[in-house]
């Protein structure tokens, strides 16, 4: 099979992408590449000075490029929200919402609304900002949300519905599992909700090993081991995000498709349609729906039944 790589996005001229976590590493790339082939490209980003360079930066590389920012903090739902409502304000379409942001191996810590950190910044986030975009996704065809998971989701992965809080006795390696194992059921249910309406699917990437800033909470006794692992076998950010962005773009995938590297000691091979580990993905993806305040219309995602 011919190696997938960036030749192979499809012109994008006229279509608008959301990515969040733009700034830097695999959302830098993906809106970089998505820039290249004449998307109008939204960097979602918390930090907007670090995204003003990044959007300088894309600018450099694809002169002409159509780019703006749009500050999001996906640990506040107050900020979810505005940035929704500025974001549905600014455009009557969105052909790609790509959940791309995260945080990983966090020290324990919570967010502004008291959530888990990173079961809320990778899941809830990503999960209330898609639902209150899906209106300005779901006129569009062949519009699409990809979400970003790991592998990290098969590495002591569970949901654990009795202690989401992790308040017992947390663990770094633990509650990142779950929120990258939550990003693949969240995608399935929503394909599944989607499924009906014939216009956007929801389909999920992983990069396999990639030099990006989310390891810089690593616990320092692990620092070495990963130098070692990020200097002989991590692929770079660009590579890193072809999964994502074949997610996106590629006209022959699915919905419920979920992309990463195939097998290389390198991890850096064509991004091939993968299969999670199935005893982690049995649960219902739609569990995050009542965490979310019932006076809030748009958190949730829509009844697959069209006509609801």
């Amino acid at each position: 099979m011919a190696k997938w790589t960036t030749i192979d996005i499809p012109d994008q001229s006229g279509r608008v992408a959301v990515i969040t976590g733009a700034n830097t590493g695999l959302g830098y790339e993906t809106a970089a590449a998505l820039a290249a082939r004449g998307a109008y490209v939204v960097l979602a980003v918390r930090d907007l000075d670090k995204g003003k360079d990044a959007a300088e930066l894309i600018a450099k590389r694809n002169p002409g490029a159509e780019l703006s920012l749009q500050e999001l903090d996906l640990t506040s739902l107050e900020s979810i929200r505005a940035a929704a409502d500025q974001l549905r304000s600014d455009h009557d379409r969105i052909d790609l919402l790509i959940n791309n942001a995260g945080v990983m191996w966090t020290p324990k810590s919570t967010t502004a609304d008291g959530f888990e950190l990173q079961f809320g910044t990778n899941h809830l986030g990503h999960f209330a900002f898609t639902g209150l975009l899906l209106d300005r996704l779901l006129p569009v065809a062949g519009s699409r949300v990809v979400t970003v998971s790991s592998i990290g989701h098969r590495i002591r992965a569970d949901i654990h519905f009795d202690d989401l809080q992790w308040q017992r006795r947390y663990s770094r390696v633990g509650a990142y599992g779950q929120s990258k194992l939550a990003n693949l059921l969240f995608t399935y249910e929503l394909q599944r909700r989607l499924a009906a309406r014939g216009t956007t699917i929801a389909t999920a990437a992983h990069p396999g090993g990639s030099r990006t800033e989310l390891t810089r909470n690593l616990p320092a006794r692990l620092a070495p081991a990963f130098d070692l692992f990020e200097s002989r076998i991590a692929q770079d950010a660009a590579t890193g995000a072809l999964p994502t962005l074949r997610a996106a773009t590629d006209p022959g995938v699915r919905g419920g498709q979920y992309f990463g590297p195939d097998a290389s000691p390198k991890c850096g091979a064509s991004p091939r349609s993968w299969h999670p580990a199935a005893d982690r993905t049995t649960r219902s993806g739609s569990a995050g729906c009542g965490r979310f305040p019932r006076s809030s219309p748009g958190w949730c995602i829509p009844s697959p039944d069209p006509a609801d």
